[in-house]
């Protein structure tokens, strides 16, 4: 007999293997239409796969927050058969799932255009329609490659070759259109339905590799229903609308420019709104016991290999040989490679390293606003949400294990009251666990990992777990903001080690006189300074709070008279400690309303004749048509008050 297992802890047998389908008829009509693929013992399959043993068995429907991956896997094949279809000689190469729909790159010599994408819409909606059954069928190697031989797809027998020996390869078929593929997929692609959209094109190289032949790459996404495709539309509308490299421009906050590919020029108004952030950040840190410290930019590469970076941050880091800007440094080094830190937490622990360490001096806290260079592709690169020198707002705390859950209890607490300050009450947990290649004993990791599970618990945080997707060195919380119009960004980490500490020499006097390694807790709240502030500008579309915004205010004139009060007035807010700037250009108020409002300026202060010879201001808030008119000492005090950063 074969025992079968369900969600609501019923168990049904059978005398032989029955497939996901069968078993869903047998639970119910309405299941079984609604039924799209099967999690044996938690893996996903497809479900005409027969359950021959034993097992945990659920079924996967729509509803499955795994359902969304499948049906956009089932989108990239339709996708590459409706290609296929319409211009033969297409060779197809991969087409994944992504978290926000799908891609498949293609080779053809023509480039795709929008006119493209009506007609290969057509086509797959034609597919979906002729519900072909989508059938797993399992080759092997000599027949796959001799049919990518015949049919001109020179780069999936090419694939073909580099398989690993004794793997089982899978093939699924839908109509006459087949490609190699580990699976699992919907039962037909009329499962599909026509939820889809194409959005874009791009280059892309084979296996990702410059050297390699050129792909078009083209992009779309799928849903379960129209709605939820005209939703995600309507969001990236908005996102346009809130693109931070647009906004930043018409504030005057940054710029970028191929000279430092990936890094960041700021203007005065962006570092102004940088220093206030960075001065609210230390003013928490300070609160919850941090030290602060500063390290090398260059480090020896000895300390990256000590630490195990090295192997798994090498092709990332900068390396002083290869930097013309750094040979002069090397001149009487020549024999040793330096590297710019591209992490903070090898440095750290040099500086724990220094003087002889108790239990009496942990947990030890040490935040550093570590300036790091990692040399991302030129294709990830994005604004200053993905750049290649960036500032984390990083902490170590050097613990012993029974400090763990106090330590967890104190970070979460503190992430919770910065998250809030910055408009981010909602946030939710990942819980990443041991990556396939680590450093460590599995027994080490299962410590690591139960440790930091009953300090999240302790913490009264609910997790997803994230599987696969921890450090190298340890397991790690993920904390992901959710912005004003729901997209969620992950910022904030916490990472339990116990690794790097011993691998760098590490230790303190415990209290039976013992020397034993410090746990090291890696934390971050925004993560990186820029990609933080990228985010704040698409949240508020720039229109910061008071106490955030890089100019509270700007004092405009109405006529020539106001100029001297004009500035009495800036002199009286900027002595209160406001942010405050004048316009006493000869243009009519309201073209400085409308182009200090395009600015964002949340405070928008005219004189006029009359109240130089009352002492009063008109105030108006950006985005409000109303004024109100107020004493010059009510307005200072009012705005004054505003301004103040959270407590």
């Amino acid at each position: 007999m074969i025992n079968i297992s369900l969600p609501d802890g019923s168990v049904r047998s059978f005398e032989r293997p029955v497939t996901g389908a069968e078993l869903a008829a047998g639970i119910g009509a309405g299941l079984a239409k609604a039924a799209l693929a099967i999690k044996v013992d938690g893996e996903m399959r497809d479900l005409a796969r027969p359950i021959d043993k034993d097992a945990r068995v659920a079924i996967v429907t729509a509803k499955d927050p795994d359902a969304l991956e499948l049906l956009r896997h089932d989108a990239a094949h339709v996708l590459a058969q409706a290609v296929q279809e319409l211009y033969p000689g297409t060779q197809i190469t991969f087409g994944p799932a992504t978290e926000s729909g799908f891609y498949y790159d293609f080779a053809r010599a023509e480039p795709f255009t929008p006119e493209d994408f009506e007609k290969i819409e057509k086509r797959m909606a034609e597919i979906v329609d002729r519900d072909l059954p989508i059938e797993r069928e399992v080759w092997d190697r000599a027949r796959l490659k001799k049919h990518f031989l015949e049919h001109g797809e020179t780069f999936k027998a090419e694939w073909s070759d580099e398989l690993p020996a004794g793997e089982e390869i899978t093939v699924y078929r839908q109509g006459t259109w087949l490609d190699m593929c580990k699976g699992p997929h919907l039962p037909s692609t009329g499962k599909l339905g026509k939820a889809f959209k194409l959005m874009r094109v791009s280059g892309a190289y084979w296996r990702g590799d410059a050297r390699n032949a050129q792909l078009q790459r083209v992009y779309g996404t799928a849903f379960f229903d129209r709605k939820q495709l005209d939703a995600y539309l309507t969001q990236l509308e908005e996102a346009e609308r809130r693109d931070h490299r647009k906004i930043g421009k018409e504030m005057g906050l940054f710029h970028q420019q191929e000279e430092a590919a990936g890094m960041v020029f700021w203007h005065p108004k962006g570092w102004t709104l940088w220093r206030v952030l960075e001065d609210y950040l230390r003013r928490r840190l300070d609160e919850a016991g941090y030290l602060e410290v500063k390290t090398p930019q260059l480090v020896d590469r000895r300390l990256w290999e000590a630490s195990g970076h090295w192997a798994k941050f090498r092709e990332n880091m900068y390396l002083s040989e290869n930097e013309e800007g750094l040979r002069a440094f090397m001149d009487n080094q020549a024999q040793r490679i330096f590297a710019l830190k591209p992490m903070n937490c090898p440095c750290h622990v040099q500086i724990f390293n220094q003087g002889l360490k108790s239990y009496r001096d942990l947990p030890l806290r040490l935040a550093e606003f570590g300036s790091c260079h990692r040399f991302e592709p030129s294709g990830a690169l994005h604004g200053i949400m993905r750049v290649r020198n960036f500032t984390q707002d990083d902490a170590h705390i050097f613990c012993t294990e029974d400090q763990i859950k106090d330590e967890t209890i104190r970070f979460c607490e503190l992430l919770r009251r910065v998250y809030g300050d910055m408009g981010f009450p909602d946030f939710f947990v990942k819980f990443s666990d041991r990556p396939p290649v680590r450093v460590g004993s599995d027994d080490v990791w299962d410590q690591a990992e139960n440790a930091l599970k009953e300090a999240s618990l302790a913490a009264g945080l609910q997790y997803q777990i994230n599987p696969g997707e921890g450090a190298f060195y340890g397991p790690k919380l993920e904390f992901v903001l959710r912005d004003a119009i729901g997209r969620d960004w992950q910022c904030g980490t916490l990472q339990v080690d116990f690794q790097v500490p011993g691998l760098l020499g590490a230790n303190y006097v415990a209290e039976d006189s013992s020397r034993r390694t410090p746990v090291m807790l890696h934390r971050a709240i925004f993560g990186s300074f820029e990609r933080f502030i990228g985010i704040l500008i698409e949240h508020y579309v720039g229109r910061f709070p008071l106490w955030m915004s890089p100019t509270q205010a700007v004092v405009c004139t109405i006529v020539n008279d106001a100029d001297a009060y004009a500035g009495e007035v800036a002199s009286a807010l900027a002595a209160a400690g406001l942010r405050v700037e004048t316009d006493r250009r000869n243009e009519k108020i309201n073209y400085k309303v409308r182009e200090h409002s395009l600015a964002k300026t949340p405070a928008l202060i005219a004189v006029g004749k009359r109240d130089v010879e009352n002492r009063t201001v008109a105030i108006r808030r950006l985005g409000s048509e109303k004024q109100e008119t107020l004493a010059l000492d009510e307005a200072v005090h009012r705005l004054l008050e505003e301004a103040r950063p959270p407590r």
